[in-house]
């Protein structure tokens, strides 16, 4: 690819919510004859393994103030400080066209130096409420892209709904047929997140162990657990007689999420982006502890249109689930009905619409 090819700088880091959607627009870009780099850290760097090759991924200095005593905290400072001297001067040999942050602390370097520096920037907001960091940067960039509609902003600032970019594999499975529930071999996909959800690994096995026979016999589990999790989930699903394939993280998602009859999922913003381009029922549990509740504001779109059904963690119990996932796997046409309106939910552009806006700033403010 030619030196003198336009260059974009993602800035994106922490979790696989950060990195899917940033990973799309790599993908896009690098389509368009654009070169691309990816500043993280070590620990988004962890989710960078489905980048496209020609990515090349800049390991910068920083940290998150949400662990860790005071001490720590303090630490953070000087960390973060030297990753944004970094950048700046990187910036400065390899002048980028324009910087888009999709959130996490690791984006705060390579926006910093992007605003000192005066480049284009941009952020995305996958989720319904701001995330910390793209709070910091809502009144410093030249504009807005967010995934989840309404997003709450800042007084003053304004946005364009993108939707969330998903990754080309799950483009592929855009609108997958769907086999409503019925006599035969059905599947069922459980995702706690990147970082895996306890409480899912706990209600979820013996709901699905207490349905009647007649579904239990056709059911196949694909259910995603944390390392320390795994073996005991594992171990029950094989106790019950239930064929479960359990793992930490599937590379397969879209895969495995255009063969269910039903999503059971945390409500982060590229799972609900998923479950809504593929077109699938789902049972969703926010996670409580999320920064202002924004799982919950995530899936609002899918609750409200009626395809998903939202179980808060204080009501996601045993017995509680048992009763919805009989409801939905007893019911072909109510299921349906749920995995069409989670189509028209979807918003298979939002790629397109994200490159059309990086073109668009990087032409008008090139200096």
């Amino acid at each position: 690819m030619s030196e003198k090819a336009p260059l974009l700088v993602i800035a994106a880091g922490g979790t696989g919510g950060h990195m899917f959607p940033a990973q799309a627009l790599a993908e896009a870009m690098l389509r368009k004859g654009w070169r691309v780099k990816l500043s993280t850290d070590a620990r988004g760097a962890r989710y960078t393994g489905g980048f496209p090759h020609t990515v090349e991924i800049e390991q910068i200095a920083s940290a998150t103030f949400a662990r860790g005593g005071l001490l720590a905290k303090l630490a953070v400072i000087p960390r973060i400080l030297g990753g944004v001297i970094g950048s700046t001067f990187k910036m400065l040999g390899d002048k980028p066209d324009i910087v888009v942050g999709f959130g996490g602390y690791p984006s705060i370097p390579a926006l910093a130096a992007a605003t000192i520096l005066r480049r284009p920037r941009m952020i995305h907001e996958q989720n319904g409420v701001l995330g910390r960091v793209n709070q910091i940067f809502a009144k410093r960039v030249d504009a807005i892209a967010c995934g989840t509609w309404p997003t709450e902003l800042p007084e003053g600032v304004t946005s364009h709904h993108t939707g969330n970019p998903v990754r080309s594999t799950v483009l592929e499975r855009a609108g997958a047929g769907y086999i409503a529930p019925g006599d035969y071999p059905m599947s069922l996909l459980v995702m706690g997140g990147s970082q895996g959800a306890r409480i899912l690994s706990d209600v979820v096995p013996p709901a699905i162990a207490a349905l009647p026979m007649d579904i239990l016999r056709n059911l196949r589990v694909s259910h995603q657990a944390r390392d320390e999790d795994g073996q005991r989930v594992a171990d029950y699903y094989a106790e019950q007689g239930i064929n479960a394939d359990v793992q930490p993280f599937f590379n397969d998602v879209p895969n495995r999420m255009s063969e269910a009859q039903l999503v059971i999922s945390r409500a982060g913003a590229s799972s609900v982006a998923d479950i809504s381009i593929i077109g699938r029922p789902s049972i969703l549990v926010p996670f409580a502890a999320a920064t202002a509740d924004h799982q919950s504001a995530n899936a609002r779109g899918l609750t409200e249109a009626g395809a998903a059904i939202l179980m808060p963690e204080s009501a996601f119990d045993v017995d509680a689930l048992t009763e919805q996932l009989n409801t939905v796997l007893s019911n072909p046409d109510g299921a349906q009905q749920m995995a069409n309106a989670a189509l028209d939910c979807g918003k298979p552009d939002a790629t397109e619409q994200l490159v059309d806006m990086v073109e668009y700033l990087a032409t008008q403010k090139k200096t």
